[in-house]
């Protein structure tokens, strides 16, 4: 099964799914949390804004629902959701062990680790809370340095797990990891079938790279379209940016609230002029500094 063949003919709102990183876990990144999530961040209160969300989104015509080990008990919240919910399509990711132990502060929050002891761990884990659900597996937050790019032996056990295989890239050397990966094969057949990656109207670095991607049959799935909170106010226009890319396929959202959900759907609808897209684009920053600011951003 190809990457495409996971969102063969998904158009309007079902071209926005719904990334799981923001109410899986009661830290993370994004800003303006502390007015987004209940002051008492309990499993059991993370789980019912989860399960709302999922429910809202469902509705409104979303189809593509993203998580990762590494993102509390996000896959938990969705597994428990999925029941009823038969053409859902569900990617997680492994490489990154959460940490934190369910605080909103925790001296690390999550390890990395590309190995294959950690895939084999992982998939199992994924396996036993989404068994056959899981459609699409990536290696979580691959860099131009990750083992993963030439582990031949991780590239075997990836192409027998059963899933669609993707990765998900991150840092100002995008382009470069996703080229390397593009040229991944095991037996003459292409490893990975989807790119998950960074691009918003702040961080454009990686457009090129992910037209090749895409033009080379990959499926191209844009996470963090809303620079984890740094685009707050422009949410319709800057994922309508993102979904006039010819080459993005799925652009997710780390909605938080109802009501920004709403709003990142919208985009769906709206039409940007070639004028008002140039315009927005002019806000794009060098990646190294776009990368240094995430970098800073504090878990809250």
């Amino acid at each position: 099964m190809g990457g495409m063949d996971l969102f063969d003919g998904l158009t309007g709102v079902a071209r926005i799914g719904l990334g799981l990183a923001a109410v899986g876990r009661p830290g993370y990144i994004n800003l303006g949390r502390d007015e987004d999530l209940p002051a008492d961040r309990t499993v059991e209160a993370m789980r019912s804004r989860t399960h709302a969300l999922l429910d809202e989104a469902y509705v409104a015509g979303v189809r593509y629902f993203d998580v990762a080990r590494s993102y509390g008990r996000a896959e938990e919240f969705l597994a428990s959701w999925l029941p009823g919910h038969d053409d859902a399509i569900v990617g997680s990711k492994w490489g990154y062990t959460y940490t934190a132990g369910w605080r909103v502060t925790a001296d690390v929050h999550e390890t990395k680790d590309h190995s294959v002891a950690t895939f084999d761990r992982q998939i199992a884990e994924s396996r036993a809370l989404l068994g056959d659900r899981l459609g699409l597996y990536q290696i979580h937050s691959v860099t131009p340095d990750s083992p993963a790019l030439t582990d031949e032996v991780l590239h075997r056990r990836l192409a027998a797990q059963g899933a669609v295989v993707g990765l998900s890239t991150s840092g100002p050397r995008q382009a470069d990891a996703i080229r390397a990966a593009l040229a991944v094969e095991v037996d003459g057949v292409p490893l990975f079938r989807s790119v998950q990656a960074t691009w918003n109207l702040l961080e454009q670095s990686a457009g090129p790279a992910l037209a090749e991607a895409h033009s080379s049959g990959r499926t191209v799935i844009i996470k963090e379209g809303m620079a984890n909170g740094r685009l707050a106010g422009r949410d319709a226009e800057a994922l309508a940016a993102i979904l006039a890319q010819p080459w993005a396929t799925v652009v997710l959202s780390g909605a938080a609230t109802g009501a920004q959900l709403a709003s990142n759907l919208s985009a769906a609808t709206l039409t940007l002029s070639p004028a008002r897209l140039a315009d927005l684009e002019k806000l794009a920053e060098p990646a190294e500094i776009y990368w240094a600011t995430r970098s800073s951003l504090a878990w809250t």
